[in-house]
């Protein structure tokens, strides 16, 4: 007995596929029920610097104050004032460990501010 067959897919009507969908990646996708934020604005270099020193002015102030005890040290050092240079040097350790505390605070206070 040899058995009809038919060409594949003349069984199943044919129905016409959906157009393929374009993304538009300069729009958020439309989600049914989701309202997304809108982006915050690019910040440069300077911005970012202004806004963070805001949030936190004691990290720059450490940094400051570190960098200029070692400057201020190793020029001793290098006049010959050892005396005065191993102060400068004891004082950018106490600057340094001001800056890694002004760090972890703001962290913390960051961390622990309420979201808005």
């Amino acid at each position: 007995m040899a058995t009809a067959t038919t060409p594949v897919g003349q069984d199943q009507p044919t129905t016409a596929d959906p157009p393929p969908v374009v993304f538009d990646l300069s729009q958020p996708p439309v989600i049914e029920g989701f309202a997304p934020l809108p982006r915050a604005k690019e910040e440069n270099f300077k911005d970012k610097f202004i806004r963070k020193t805001k949030e936190n002015p004691f990290v720059p102030i450490g940094c400051l104050g570190t960098a200029g005890a070692l400057i201020y040290g190793l020029s001793a050092f290098r006049r010959g004032k050892t005396r005065q240079s191993q102060l400068l040097m004891r004082a950018r350790i106490f600057a340094q460990g001001f800056t890694v505390v002004a760090i972890i605070v703001g962290v913390a206070t960051t961390a622990l501010k309420p979201k808005q």
